[in-house]
């Protein structure tokens, strides 16, 4: 029996997206009832969005599969205070320039994943720039500023926790909840946006609006976010000990976007599949079943679909492809993920911790003498237990490249230019 009357929280709902709702019933009877417009907003403090992004992008997603307008907003004008929630300090403060940069950068993926147009489904793509910039402060204080009350603001998480760790918190990040209020009211008038979704971290900044909306239009809005992802492991999601899991493939490969799915724990596979993929929940019901080696399988789906959704089905294929000759059949497979060094530096030794942190394959020297001594380091194929071997055009093999390996799952060559 579904829980939901409305396709929209039914899909939600199943695939583990919900956290919190601010009226569940309401919600629900809005959106089986009838077209609704929903927004997330995502600041532009990167030149790409990274797989933690993914699960408020899928929200989007599917709101728009099941019948209704997603708006994606970009934060042109709320980039340039900073968000203090989950923050422990305030954020770097970034040029015009860098922000419009990562602003063309991050609109890339939302094009995969939504359809935009004129029709009443079709995603919308605006910037708070657009009304943030132009507001007068006195005008801003009397109409707005008067609604919101400093001892809830104060007791919201993004404010509340900043205080109680005694760091510093500045007048500036403390305005970033009337901002963001203000979006949700801006975005009501322009489009009849009715629902904010975001991460749970979010929770409070989204309420601030709901009930700005509720004061100043006199109508109800609703906030629904989803749970903060980590692994089973507890690793923070999107992250990797090389760094982001980027979106982009200007920051991150096909083949490497593919990799990080690939190295799911066991645990996580079921989940992920719910969260990142658009396959129907009966196959994903079958792949979950899947128990010893046969996980595997189950994992280089996910891989696979996975990246497809953000660079495309020939890509995501053409990875799965190369981590199968790579792997199973031992090649130093053309389509690894490739670092070019330099042949004269080459003549003269490159040192293997210097080469294998070069490569992204470990964090540090130390990192890479930890796996040496773990047996999973290896060159051209080849176990490598010395950690003061020195790589040269020697170690170049007849495909022009030299082959690192970090454990059975982590290539990279390194091609003399």
């Amino acid at each position: 029996m579904s829980e939901f009357k409305s396709d929209f929280l039914n899909v939600l709902s199943e695939r583990g997206f919900i956290h919190q709702i601010s009226d569940p019933n309401g919600l629900d009877a809005l959106c089986a009832k009838e077209t609704v417009t929903a927004y997330i907003g995502f600041d532009c403090t990167a030149p790409s969005l990274h797989a933690g992004s993914l699960v408020p992008i899928m929200m989007l997603h599917w709101f728009q599969k099941t019948g209704h307008r997603p708006i994606a907003l970009m934060g042109g004008g709320t980039t340039r205070v900073g968000d203090p929630s989950g923050k422990d300090e305030s954020r770097k403060i970034l040029t015009e320039e860098a922000i419009e940069q990562n602003k063309a950068g991050i609109k890339k993926v939302f094009e995969k994943l939504l359809n935009f147009g004129d029709g009443p489904g079709d995603a919308l793509m605006l910037d708070n720039a657009e009304w943030l910039l132009k507001l007068n402060y006195i005008e801003f204080l009397r109409d707005i500023g008067r609604h919101f009350s400093v001892n809830q603001m104060i007791q919201r998480d993004s404010v509340r926790l900043r205080l109680e760790r005694e760091q510093h918190l500045s007048f500036l990040e403390f305005n970033y909840m009337l901002l963001q209020g203000y979006d949700y009211l801006e975005l009501f008038r322009r489009t009849g946006c009715r629902l904010q979704m975001g991460g749970s971290d979010q929770w409070g900044n989204i309420l601030s609006g709901t009930d700005l909306v509720r004061r100043v239009a006199e109508t109800e809005a609703f906030a629904l976010t989803s749970p903060l992802l980590t692994t089973a492991s507890g690793a923070k999601m999107g992250k990797t000990a090389a760094g982001a899991v980027w979106l982009n493939e200007e920051q991150l490969s096909a083949y490497d976007y593919w990799q990080y799915w690939r190295n799911t724990e066991d645990a996580d596979v079921e989940r992920f599949l719910k969260l990142f993929t658009v396959l129907p929940m009966a196959e994903i019901s079958r792949l979950a079943a899947l128990e010893g080696s046969e996980i595997n399988e189950a994992k280089k789906i996910l891989a696979t679909e996975a990246t497809a959704l953000i660079h495309g089905r020939e890509k995501s294929e053409a990875a799965a492809e190369t981590a199968r000759r790579a792997f199973e059949e031992g090649q130093s497979a053309e389509g690894l993920p490739t670092v070019e060094v330099s042949r004269t530096e080459l003549e003269a030794g490159i040192g293997v911790l210097s080469a294998f942190v070069t490569a992204g394959l470990c964090a540090s020297n130390g990192d890479v003498r930890r796996n040496i001594k773990g047996g999973a380091v290896k060159v051209n194929d080849r176990g490598e237990q010395n950690d003061k071997r020195q790589l040269s055009l020697d170690d170049v093999t007849g495909d022009g490249v030299i082959k690192l390996s970090l454990g059975k799952k982590k290539h990279v060559l390194l091609k003399p230019v």
